[in-house]
């Protein structure tokens, strides 16, 4: 978006600039010209900093120790599902700077303004509460290991610092994961040296029917549950910057620091000692001298919050899309602070079974999230020869419909989770009674929606076209 001489363009109100400490105002609006800065080399501080936490390390730790996959098995679902999300994620990204928009308002030329409600409230869900709730609990318990500190006090102090973070808004992150970066870089890639001397890829496993396609499952949901963020972070840019940058920045931190935590957490799980410990947090930074223990759970902490302030701000960002008129400045900021403060409870109820659910809950986001994908993208490469102002109008344009969207994604999801699903709350048609199936969801909800959606934005085309041309024959005759 270049321009905001539409009307009915919504333009973010207020002086923000660079200031790193000041409250970024509005909610999801158009952000002026006069507004943009930052560089592409950012994004790989920021899709860095946020996977340098203990989820990313349990990921691979599921494939081996759940399923009983062998490490190399798991290493190459990690590289497969984590590449898949990464290559999405640095293709939505570049769409920041061209439209000056979140990605959840973006996602409306699929779905139309009202029908996007159905993605943004399933994202404002799962990133402003389930993520949120999933990461603040593992800095709480690492943070309660290293300080003995009542756990819900843990948490508490955790939550702050993150609703702090989220609160102040958009720079405030950014600066927040580039001085977070190398700290945790190099305290991690110390911690990921040790794993790796200590363990044993070719032990004995006892591989569970289906493993590897489950595994797939969780982390291509692990790398693409940012994909719905993926323009948040870029709309502030100015809309000349390289296209071919952002993409490869967004791109290479999430795929380097997502392939080797989740790598680590693989060997960890080939560990015995990790392996049999119930809590898989202590029984991996046990393996540690004292001195590369705390330093790591002090990592954990610090990781988490990276993690949740981006959470918790595009959850917000999400809520802000739905298209709800919020007559306050400081909207988007006190709708994170409510997520935050919900998130809290939520993860307080968490404490006592963390963990239990999680590869459920990645693969509750691959299940949505790919058919999400398959409309965005088709919707791009239909629209790919449209005037850009066309589509500029198209984002705030309250009686702008597109029904195929919704339907196309709510039958693509429904009927691939009934076909395909294979997780301990609900095992689909096919794998129950073929279980070496594994967990096919993701792909076949991507298929099936996107087949729908061009099915049915072709045939919507022809006739629209068939009437125009109508009175110009009959003109002619």
């Amino acid at each position: 978006m270049t321009t905001v001489s539409d009307p009915e363009v919504e333009v973010r109100e207020g002086t923000y600039g660079d200031k790193v400490i000041a409250v970024e105002p509005g909610g999801a609006e158009f952000i002026p010209l006069s507004e943009r800065h930052g560089r592409p080399l950012q994004l790989f501080w920021t899709w860095t900093s946020p996977n340098m936490e203990f989820a990313t390390v349990f990921v691979g730790f599921i494939g081996v120790v759940f399923f009983g996959l062998s490490f190399w098995a798991t290493f190459l679902a990690i590289v497969i599902g984590t590449l898949l999300g990464s290559i999405t994620q640095g293709i939505l990204s570049t769409m920041g700077p061209t439209y000056g928009v979140p990605q959840m308002v973006l996602s409306r030329r699929g779905f139309g303004y009202w029908g996007n409600v159905l993605p943004a409230g399933i994202n404002t869900l799962v990133a402003g509460i389930g993520w949120f709730a999933v990461n603040s609990v593992s800095g709480a318990l690492a943070l309660n290991a290293l300080t003995h500190l009542p756990e819900v006090l843990c948490l508490l102090i955790v939550v702050v610092v993150q609703i702090t973070v989220a609160f102040f808004g958009y720079n405030l992150i950014h600066a927040f994961e580039r001085y977070a970066f190398p700290l945790l870089v190099v305290i991690f890639v110390i911690a990921s040296a040790v794993t790796l001397g200590k363990a044993h890829p070719g032990a004995v496993h006892h591989t569970i029917p289906g493993a590897f396609l489950i595994t797939l499952g969780a982390t291509f949901g692990y790398a693409v549950g940012w994909n719905p963020y993926a323009s948040d972070y870029t709309r502030y840019f100015k809309p000349d910057t390289s296209k071919r940058a952002i993409a490869f920045w967004a791109f290479l931190g999430l795929l380097l620091s997502c392939v080797l935590l989740e790598t680590v957490g693989a060997a960890a799980g080939t560990i015995a000692s990790v392996a049999a410990n119930s809590n898989p947090t202590a029984g991996w930074t046990g393996i540690f001298p004292t001195w590369l223990r705390d330093l790591t759970l002090i990592a954990i902490v610090i990781g988490g919050i990276a993690a949740n302030a981006i959470n918790i701000y595009s959850g917000a960002i999400s809520f802000n899309a739905l298209g709800f008129k919020l007559p306050l400045t400081a909207r988007r900021a006190i709708v994170a602070l409510g997520l935050g403060t919900i998130g809290f409870f939520f993860g307080w109820a968490g404490l006592g079974n963390a963990g239990e659910d999680y590869n459920n809950f990645l693969l509750i986001i691959a299940y949505w999230i790919a058919p999400w994908l398959a409309v965005m993208f088709c919707d791009m490469y239909l629209r790919r020869n449209q005037n850009q102002t066309e589509i500029e109008h198209l984002l705030f344009n309250r009686k702008y419909t597109n029904w195929a969207g919704p339907v196309a994604m709510g039958v693509g999801a429904g009927v691939s989770i009934w076909l395909f699903s294979n997780q301990t709350k609900y095992v689909g048609l096919v794998p129950t009674h073929f279980p070496s199936t594994g967990d096919l969801t993701f792909e076949a909800g991507f298929v099936l929606t996107a087949v729908i959606y061009l099915t049915w934005r072709l045939v919507a085309d022809r006739r629209t076209r068939a009437v125009a041309a109508a009175p110009a024959a009959a003109h002619q005759a």
